[in-house]
C-alpha cells in the first residue's frame, strides 16, 4: 500500500509543480504589464505594441518600418550624447525617456520586417540610404552636437530633436494615411502622440534657456 500511495502522490506533485509554474509565469507577466502601465511619460506610451505583426501589410507599412528604424537609431545616438554634455536636468530626463521608448520600438519594427519577409533596409534601387527621410540630422549637425557642452548642448539638442521629432511625426502620419497593417498603424498613432508631446516640452525648454 505504501508504494501505491507513493505512485498516487507523484502525479499530484507534478500537477502542483505545473500549477505553481503557471502561477509564477502569470505573476511575471502581470509584473511586466504593470511596469509598462506605470510609466507616465509620453515617451513610454509606445512600448505596449505587439512585437510581431502577422496580419496583412502593404508597401507603406514596409517603408514605415524600414525608415523608422534608422530614424530611431539616430534619436538614440542624439540622446546618448546628453550623458556628460547636458547641463539642464529636464534635457537629461527627456534624453533618458527617448532611449527608454525608442530602443524597444526598434526591436518591434525589426520583428515586423522579419515576419513580413522584408529586409531591414530598402533595396538600393528604391532610394537606398536614409538621407532623404524627414528630420534626419546631417553628419555636420551630429558633429556640432557632439562637440557642444553645457547650455550650448542643451540648446542644440532641443532644436535638433524638435526637427527630428517633427520628421518622425510626418512619417507616422503617412503610415496612418497609406498603411494597412493594424499594429503598424497603432505604433504610428502612438509615435504621433508621444513625440508631439515631447516637441511641446522641447519648445518650452528652448523658451527658458
Amino acid at each position: 500500500m505504501t508504494a501505491f500511495k507513493r505512485s498516487l502522490h507523484r502525479p499530484l506533485n507534478r500537477r502542483r509543480l505545473a500549477v505553481a509554474g503557471a502561477v509564477a509565469a502569470g505573476a511575471l507577466l502581470l509584473a511586466a504589464c504593470g511596469d509598462g502601465d506605470s510609466a507616465s511619460s509620453p515617451a513610454s506610451s509606445t512600448q505596449a505594441i505587439a512585437p510581431v505583426s502577422a496580419g496583412a501589410f502593404n508597401d507603406a507599412d514596409v517603408t514605415f518600418a524600414q525608415g523608422m528604424i534608422p530614424h530611431h537609431q539616430q534619436a538614440l545616438e542624439m540622446a546618448g550624447l546628453a550623458d556628460g554634455r547636458a547641463e539642464d536636468q529636464e534635457i537629461k530626463t527627456l534624453a533618458g525617456q527617448i532611449e527608454k521608448a525608442q530602443d524597444p520600438e526598434i526591436t518591434t519594427l525589426r520583428s515586423w520586417l522579419t515576419a513580413w519577409g522584408k529586409p531591414e533596409s530598402p533595396a538600393a534601387g528604391h532610394g537606398g540610404g536614409h538621407g532623404g527621410m524627414p528630420g534626419m540630422m546631417s553628419e555636420q549637425e551630429m558633429k556640432d552636437l557632439t562637440a557642444a557642452k553645457g547650455k550650448d548642448f542643451d540648446r542644440k539638442f532641443a532644436q535638433l530633436m524638435v526637427a527630428h521629432h517633427n520628421g518622425a511625426v510626418e512619417m507616422a502620419k503617412t503610415e496612418l494615411k497609406d498603411g494597412s497593417n493594424a499594429d503598424a498603424k497603432k505604433l504610428a498613432d502612438a509615435i504621433i502622440k508621444a513625440q508631439s508631446a515631447e516637441i511641446t516640452q522641447l519648445q518650452s525648454i528652448l523658451n527658458r534657456l
